[in-house]
C-alpha cells in the first residue's frame, strides 16, 4: 500500500499555476532587464527598417529639421524679424528643432509602435514595455546626426560653447520623459482605438505651434505665461536653447514644472499602459 502510494506521488504530474500579472505602475525592472537583449534587436530593427531602401539614408534626419529651420529663418528672421535671444536665427530656429524632433519623432514611433508589432505582440510573450521604449530608442542616431550639424553652425557662427552646457543632457532626457509619458498612453489607446494615428499628427503639428520652437517664450504675454508653461516641452527646449548661449538668467521655473508634469505623464501613462496590457493580443 505505502509503495503504491509512494509510486503514485513519484509519478504525479506537476501542478502549474497560472496568475495574471499585477496591474499597477510597477515597472518590473527584473523582467524588463531579463529582455534587455530583445530591447536592444527591437530598436535596431526599427532603425534598419527605417532606412532600408532609402537614397539618402541617415541624411533625412539632416534634411527634415534643417529644411523647417531655413523655412523658419526666411520668413520669421528675415521679414518678420522675430527675435532670437542674441543667437543667429537659424541657430535659434534649428537648435530647437533638434530636440523638438527627437521628441514629435519619439512620440509618434512610440504610439504606433503596438500595432506596427502586431504578430510579435499577438503570438510570443514579452514585457510588451519594450516595444514603445525600442522605437523611442531607435529615435537616438537621428538626433545624434542633427547635433553634429548643430556644432558645424556654432563653429560657423562662432559662438563659444559656455559652461551652461551642462544643461543640454537635461533637457534631452526631459524631451525623452515625455515622449515616453505621452508615448505610453497614445500606444496603449491605439491598440483599441485605430483612429489615434491620426490624432497623434494632429497633436504632433498643434504641439509644434504651442512650444517656443520658431519664436522665444519672451513674446508670450506676461498673463498666459504661466499657463504656457504647462507645456513640458516648452522648458526642454527653453532649457536646450540656454545650454548653447548661457546668457540671462537659467530657466529653471520651466524646467521644474516640464520636469513634474514629464513624471506625472510618465507615472500615469506606465500605470494605464501595464492596466490594459494583457487585453492588447485581444484587440489588436
Amino acid at each position: 500500500m505505502n509503495k503504491t502510494l509512494a509510486g503514485n506521488e513519484q509519478n504525479a504530474v506537476p501542478t502549474v499555476v497560472i496568475r495574471g500579472t499585477d496591474r499597477g505602475w510597477t515597472l518590473r525592472a527584473g523582467e524588463l532587464w531579463q529582455h534587455r537583449e530583445l530591447l536592444y534587436f527591437l530598436a535596431m530593427r526599427d532603425i534598419k527598417v527605417r532606412y532600408k531602401q532609402t537614397v539618402l539614408g541617415f541624411a533625412w534626419a539632416i534634411l527634415q529639421p534643417l529644411g523647417i529651420a531655413l523655412t523658419l529663418t526666411l520668413f520669421l528672421g528675415r521679414f518678420v524679424h522675430v527675435p532670437s535671444e542674441g543667437l543667429p536665427y537659424l541657430v535659434f530656429a534649428y537648435s530647437a528643432m533638434t530636440v523638438w524632433q527627437l521628441f514629435a519623432n519619439a512620440l509618434t514611433n512610440a504610439s504606433n509602435s503596438l500595432p506596427v508589432n502586431e504578430r510579435l505582440i499577438s503570438k510570443v510573450y514579452f514585457p510588451r514595455l519594450l516595444v514603445p521604449v525600442a522605437a523611442i530608442l531607435a529615435c537616438l542616431p537621428d538626433f545624434v546626426v542633427s547635433l553634429a550639424v548643430l556644432v558645424i553652425f556654432l563653429v560657423h557662427y562662432q559662438i563659444a560653447i559656455s559652461a551652461s552646457l551642462w544643461m543640454m543632457p537635461v533637457a534631452v532626457v526631459l524631451a525623452l520623459l515625455i515622449a515616453v509619458g505621452a508615448g505610453l498612453w497614445l500606444a496603449a489607446l491605439n491598440v483599441r482605438y485605430r483612429d489615434v494615428r491620426h490624432i497623434v499628427s494632429f497633436l504632433v503639428q498643434f504641439w509644434f505651434f504651442a512650444t517656443p520652437v520658431a519664436y522665444p517664450t519672451s513674446v508670450v504675454p506676461e498673463r498666459w505665461r504661466a499657463l504656457y508653461g504647462m507645456n513640458p516641452m516648452v522648458g526642454a527646449v527653453e532649457a536646450f536653447r540656454w545650454s548653447l548661449h548661457g546668457t540671462g538668467p537659467m530657466p529653471a521655473a520651466l524646467v521644474l514644472l516640464s520636469a513634474a508634469i514629464a513624471l506625472a505623464l510618465v507615472g500615469s501613462g506606465l500605470y494605464y499602459f501595464r492596466h490594459t496590457e494583457d487585453t492588447f493580443a485581444d484587440f489588436i
